[in-house]
């Protein structure tokens, strides 16, 4: 552990990518599925002019505009 937050920036975050690709998930394919269908209709509403998409932070924003 030492030697590795002894290593540069770069190196660390490249050693943490490969860990957390290392790492097994457990997927439930229909939720990933659903999931799927879901970003590609969005996309496609997008795509088609049916929605205007806006800045994230705007969109936060507006979240938090909605909770206070």
């Amino acid at each position: 552990m030492k030697e590795a937050l002894s290593l540069p920036s770069a190196s660390r975050a490249w050693l943490a990518e490969k860990l957390v690709e290392s790492l097994e998930f457990d997927v439930d394919e229909a939720l990933q599925a659903r999931w799927t269908t879901e970003a590609k209709k969005r996309r496609d509403e997008i795509r088609s002019g049916a929605v205007q998409p806006i800045p994230g932070e705007e969109a936060l924003a507006r979240v938090r505009q909605l909770l206070e």
